[in-house]
């Protein structure tokens, strides 16, 4: 198996993240749907009040910040 690096922290990875980045990302993925069925809001909207959410994890705002600013917008 090859080990790769988090893309957000540099820590060994199975994937593009770390075990905590990928949860973190599972973790937003999941709770987009929520916030999608409960009002009109765009993925990089939904990213953006992460990253400025006073309650939200160290883990997921740092995905929702290097979603924001890499390809890897698109949902």
């Amino acid at each position: 198996m090859t080990r790769m690096n988090c893309e957000i922290c540099g820590r060994k990875a199975k994937s593009k993240f770390c075990e905590r980045h990928e949860e973190a990302y599972g973790s937003l993925l999941k709770t987009y749907e929520e916030w999608r069925k409960a009002m009109d809001i765009s993925w990089r909207d939904y990213l953006e009040e992460i990253k400025e959410n006073p309650y939200a994890g160290k883990w997921a705002k740092e995905v929702a910040e290097y979603l924001l600013t890499s390809e890897g917008l698109s949902l």
